[in-house]
């Protein structure tokens, strides 16, 4: 019960604390209990070989595909308002003959 009170100390005036005999107190949170163990007398028994073996936070580490960059890359060079964006991007003025020949949609 101190823990709580120090816990919520900055609340203070806004809350009052009623201690609750367990046998009057149906309601608590089941979460503040300890986990039951792992047996057979446990309703929610699951035999240790077969528990699933999935790594916890486990990190997955895989290489680069180059072809794909590379895909990507050459996409932008085929598509015509693509390649008109990236010739806008790389000067260093603005080409508004550039840019009217981008089609209706990119061209707003």
């Amino acid at each position: 019960m101190l823990r709580w009170k120090i816990a919520i100390q900055e609340y203070r005036g806004n809350m009052n604390i009623v201690h609750k005999d367990g046998n009057i107190h149906k309601n608590a949170d089941g979460l503040i209990r300890g986990p039951l163990p792992n047996n057979i007398d446990n309703t929610a028994y699951v035999p240790e070989e077969a528990s699933p073996q999935i790594p916890i936070e486990g990190i997955s580490v895989t290489d680069r595909n180059t072809t794909l960059f590379e895909e990507v890359r050459n996409s932008y060079t085929q598509d015509k308002n693509c390649s008109i964006l990236c010739q806008l991007l790389t000067k260093d003025f603005k080409d508004n003959s550039l840019i009217h020949s981008l089609d209706e949609i990119w061209n707003k």
